[in-house]
């Protein structure tokens, strides 16, 4: 055998080898890429669960950080991507990954058989404890302990579904609500006795709290945070290498001693123990805010008030119309108005959220923003409410005037809108106020679908330093704030219409 003919190719095929085991992840990104067919994903999550994913308020920044953060930058930079975060409550986030409007979650979520069912999985990486979190000297140590108590879970969690599980051998009254933050509160208000809460969340809460404490609960089987796609994804495969390279390299070890550790998970929650108040009182001390969490928090304003003006101009628009349909002497017309108004005055404005900014990606294939979306869901809603007032408004306005300007020969449309209208509007501009007044403080509900406005954030300040009262008070005044400024205004407005009389 002639050694040059064998010589070469083998040479050439040890070293492709040695390549490939030095460098196996080399080909994911174009892979990964072409399996897809684009080149940046979304992750969505839920901002308010530290030390996982939550604000970074430094500065009076919007920058969600965390655990999981640093782990999906990593996939997309060793997979070749680009990433964009989105965020909504944590009972959002499977039905946004089914509509479409994400590639991915991460929320330290925990694969369960029922969500197996919609949703594909990829491995564990990163293991947990769940923990009974309750007031010091309730000596609730055990699950037996929980007998006939009242106990908080988070909606949707895998804490509630093991609640579920220790209620079959303990019957006890289980209490769900959307945030942690939420049941914390409810543990200090003495509303339910204790809570079921992951280890490493808990943690940051009792430092914060120091009339809290929690213990371990023993459990065979732990529960486990891993990357939810939707069914048939083809990035579960390109993911789970990029993890187990991140395990057997320690990299995932450091960044959970990074986000862990007992001094790091909450360097926020030490600074606001030192100012915490002491026992006693009303147990409220603004100084546990600092000025990065005012500054975060104003930021929300201009959001509120666009989303408020552009529902209300938009609003009045359609309401106008359907006032007009409703007087029409052409019965369908009539039909088509009292039936939208039947609609959308009978049906729940969050219902109607959740329908529009879930339903229309899925049904139409048109990615609408969640500002969008309450934008379009509240004009729909309020054109309902404000077409009755309008229509009551016109048919206020003397008779004289319609008979006058028909007599004159002006077009019913000119009539409409330079006599009747005119002083419509000008009677029911205290309902418009109110009106106006009622969605600026509904506008909170779009926080349901990720938008960070006043309340929202509000309370990614206080889950960020594991305080509840003092961020919402915050919020309060500034709506309040608000609204006065919105009635002054009319006011004016109202003695200048007045005067012009």
């Amino acid at each position: 055998m002639n050694p040059k003919k064998w010589l070469f190719p083998t040479l050439l095929a040890m070293v492709v080898a040695v390549g490939t085991i030095a460098h196996p992840f080399n080909t994911f990104p174009g892979n990964a890429q072409s399996s897809v067919g684009k080149d940046e994903l979304v992750m969505i999550t839920s901002p308010d669960y530290p030390p996982y994913e939550f604000y970074n308020t430094a500065g009076g920044e919007r920058k969600i950080v965390g655990f999981d953060v640093d782990i999906a930058n990593t996939l997309a930079r060793e997979l070749g991507f680009k990433l964009k975060i989105q965020e909504s409550d944590f009972n959002g986030l499977i039905p946004a990954l089914q509509a479409g409007r994400a590639d991915f979650v991460m929320a330290g979520m925990t694969p369960t058989p029922e969500r197996k069912k919609n949703v594909d999985f990829s491995i564990v990486y990163y293991e947990a404890k769940d923990t009974i979190v309750s007031l010091k000297g309730s000596n609730l140590k055990t699950p037996a302990d929980l007998k006939g108590k009242n106990v908080g879970v988070q909606l949707g969690t895998i804490q509630e579904q093991n609640a579920q599980a220790i209620a079959k051998k303990t019957p006890m009254q289980i209490k769900q609500l959307n945030k942690v933050p939420d049941i914390i509160q409810e543990i200090r208000a003495k509303r339910i006795e204790a809570a079921i809460v992951e280890d490493t969340v808990a943690q940051g809460f009792i430092q914060s709290n120091p009339d809290l404490e929690y213990v371990e609960i023993p459990s065979e089987e732990q529960s486990g945070s891993a990357i939810v796609f939707p069914k048939g994804s083809k990035l579960v495969e390109p993911f789970n290498k990029v993890l187990y390279k991140m395990k057997g390299s320690n990299e995932l070890e450091t960044l959970a001693k990074k986000w862990f550790s007992q001094n790091t998970t909450a360097l926020d929650a030490q600074k606001a123990t030192a100012a915490a108040p002491k026992k006693g009182g009303l147990n409220i001390n603004f100084g546990r805010l600092s000025l990065d969490d005012y500054l975060f928090i104003l930021k929300g304003i201009p959001t509120t008030l666009l989303f408020t003006l552009s529902s209300v101009f938009l609003g009045l628009i359609a309401a106008t119309g359907l006032s007009l349909l409703k007087i029409s002497r052409f019965k369908p017309l009539q039909w088509f108005a009292n039936a939208y108004t039947s609609v959308f005055r009978g049906t729940p404005l969050l219902l109607q959220l959740s329908l529009i900014y879930y339903a229309i990606p899925q049904l139409f294939g048109f990615d609408i923003t969640p500002l969008q979306a309450g934008v379009t869901t509240f004009t729909l809603n309020s054109g309902a409410y404000m077409s009755e007032t309008i229509r009551a408004g016109i048919q206020a306005v003397d008779k004289g005037q319609s008979e006058a300007s028909m007599s004159l020969g002006v077009p019913y449309a000119m009539m409409m809108k330079d006599v009747i209208l005119p002083q419509a509007l000008k009677n029911i501009l205290p309902a418009l106020v109110n009106e106006t007044v009622s969605l600026l403080k509904d506008s909170s509900l779009v926080s349901t679908v990720g938008v960070v406005e006043t309340l929202r954030a509000s309370q990614i300040v206080g889950a960020n330093k594991y305080i509840y009262f003092e961020p919402l008070l915050t919020a309060g005044l500034l709506y309040y704030l608000m609204v006065m400024g919105l009635t002054s205004a009319a006011s004016t407005l109202e003695r200048r219409l007045k005067r012009s009389e």
